[in-house]
């Protein structure tokens, strides 16, 4: 088996809300980057501060050169990338997950299989309550150093986040693909794929939209 090299460039994927290390996008991710660079797609916790703390646990360990977030993966993409100084790439950034929660209270079932075996998780007031704490504060560190460096892709066919408005008050990179809010593997090779290899070979030019 030939060994990686050791410039090789790693990518460190946050799956939504619903999903797991083993969804759709996050497999897709794996397969178009084999050859290029290591793609991590951890299961991440219900509850966002521990999702968020084990995010810096990964970037502290592995230092990712690039953070990809899909919906509420992208949310903690956001807020992770400028205090950990990693690039990210936000698809169909969900800013406001407390009222995608609200109207979800009880047990729902994850849509793609973790590896703890568990499948079903709780949505209640006290993690309504939670996101709501870090929603208020979500943008806290973001500054003109990052501005070109967090990218927003946004799909025309998405019914759940329409954020692309509060996104471009704090950063200058939009992109859009003609696909719902979660994005099919054809999606991610041929809109999510092309916009990472940018990102990886440094295209941080100012402001972009497309």
């Amino acid at each position: 088996m030939a060994l990686r090299m050791t410039n090789e460039k790693k990518i460190l994927f946050f799956h939504g809300f619903y999903a797991s290390g083993q969804c759709i996008p996050a497999i897709a991710l794996r397969a178009a980057f084999a050859e290029e660079a290591v793609v991590l797609t951890p299961d991440l916790p219900i509850h966002p501060h521990e999702a968020l703390e084990t995010g810096r646990e990964i970037i502290a360990t592995e230092r990712p050169d690039l953070l990809i977030g899909n919906s509420c993966g992208a949310f903690y993409a956001q807020m992770l990338a400028p205090v950990t100084g990693t690039p990210a790439l936000l698809g169909n950034p969900h800013f406001e997950m407390t009222s995608f929660l609200k109207s979800r209270i009880g047990t729902h079932e994850y849509k793609s299989p973790r590896k703890d075996g568990r499948q079903l998780f709780t949505i209640d007031e006290s993690l309504i309550a939670e996101f709501a704490a870090l929603e208020a504060r979500q943008f806290e560190h973001c500054d003109n150093h990052f501005k070109d460096l967090v990218w927003g892709l946004f799909g025309e066919q998405d019914t759940l986040a329409h954020y692309e408005p509060l996104f471009l008050k704090h950063y200058s990179h939009s992109f859009h693909f003609p696909g719902n809010h979660t994005p099919t593997a054809e999606e991610v090779r041929n809109w999510y794929v092309p916009l990472a290899k940018r990102m990886l070979e440094g295209q941080f030019q100012p402001g972009e939209r497309t």
